[in-house]
């Protein structure tokens, strides 16, 4: 046999095992229709025992920020803006779980497809 030409290896293996292309494809489908929906969840993080509220979607876009005017000290700025950070970061990483927990669901069955288990900590 001539150095390249080896025999075709079939996406489709006899015994009834699906298509490992049409399986990604589904796979891809649900990804995209899991993303859109991140966008529209979002998570409540606050610092200060609550002075400062940040809401985050599940795709980490910065919905709103609210500021209890109490907190707010032309003399401390430097307070409140840590507040702002803490909070921020809070609620982002709460995003980033849930968008991990939801694409996960997704990807954990994706062993048995010849090593692809570690596809879902890409994705997240």
């Amino acid at each position: 046999m001539a150095k390249g030409k080896g025999r075709r290896i079939q996406a489709s293996r006899p015994g009834g095992r699906p298509d490992i292309r049409q399986q990604i494809m589904r796979l891809q489908e649900q990804m995209l229709q899991t993303q859109e929906s991140l966008g529209e969840e979002t998570v409540t993080a606050t610092a200060g025992g609550g002075v400062v509220k940040v809401v985050v979607t599940g795709q980490q876009r910065v919905q709103a920020i609210t500021i209890d005017p109490e907190v707010v000290n032309p003399d401390d700025v430097e307070m409140l803006q840590d507040l702002i950070v803490a909070a921020v970061n809070e609620a982002l990483d709460r995003s980033r779980t849930v968008a991990a927990e939801r694409l996960a669901a997704l990807t954990g069955g994706l062993g048995g497809l010849g090593g692809l288990e570690g596809l879902s900590g890409l994705l997240g």
